[in-house]
């Protein structure tokens, strides 16, 4: 089954040069997701009815042109397959001309609300989800991000109630802005990042403070967020100049 959502670029979703934020890109990719679950029953406002809801484990996003400010795009997004424990969603992003200007993955699990663990996906769900066999990049499985083993740079951030979603948790796409927080200025304000891997390991809670590390080795930007204490790891992004 393959679901369509429209989406047209506003001023809050752009950056200095009018083209679109990764952060906007990550919530209209996040929205298109959503629509798909609402439809076959699986939503954000089926969690109190089937009792399970969906925790993503990553992103892998490559940008072939960026849109700007004003255009409208479509993402179109689809299951493209089920395993026990985790689901693969993969998404391409349509300029007006129905021209694919994107592609992203992603993985999934599903949390059983009331234990609070992780569940088994239930063929049910599958065939709900209707999968389709069509992948937009050439691995099955996103890949293992890992950390530097040195640093350049690291800061402190701690999260308000702005950045905490419905889970009462960071939104996984302010991931996306806490990484920003630590890149040098010039490479802020310049850097077009095409290419997107985002790795989840540990959820972030309102007032907690982390400590987020940079390193950058031939265009390729490494962020790690990890608890103050530096012991529980939260997150790897990496932002590459070169898409592919």
């Amino acid at each position: 089954m393959f679901v369509e959502h429209e989406v047209f670029i506003g001023l809050r979703d752009v950056a200095l040069n009018n083209k679109v934020t990764n952060t906007a890109l990550l919530s209209y990719l996040e929205d298109a997701g959503g629509v798909h679950s609402n439809l076959v029953g699986y939503g954000l406002k089926d969690i109190p009815r089937v009792k399970k809801s969906w925790i993503l484990l990553g992103w892998k996003i490559n940008i072939l042109r960026r849109p700007s400010y004003g255009d409208k795009i479509t993402i179109r997004t689809w299951s493209r397959g089920i395993d026990k424990l985790y689901a693969y969603r993969d998404f391409e992003i349509l300029d007006e001309m129905r021209k694919v200007i994107g592609i992203a993955t992603s993985k999934w699990v599903l949390v059983d609300v009331e234990k609070g663990k992780i569940t088994k996906i239930d063929p049910s769900i599958e065939k709900a989800y209707t999968v389709e066999n069509v992948q937009v990049f050439e691995e099955n499985d996103l890949e293992k991000l890992s950390e530097p083993s040195v640093f350049i740079n690291s800061t402190i951030f701690t999260v308000n109630r702005s950045l905490i979603d419905v889970n009462d948790h960071l939104h996984n796409i302010y991931f996306m802005d806490i990484a920003n927080e630590i890149l040098p200025m010039e490479v802020y304000k310049s850097a077009d990042f095409a290419k997107i891997e985002m790795m989840y390991k540990k959820e972030i809670k309102l007032g907690e403070t982390v400590k987020v590390f940079y390193q950058v080795q031939q265009m390729e930007h490494t962020i790690v967020i990890k608890s103050e204490d530096e012991k529980c790891l939260h997150a790897i992004i990496k932002l590459n100049e070169k898409n592919g």
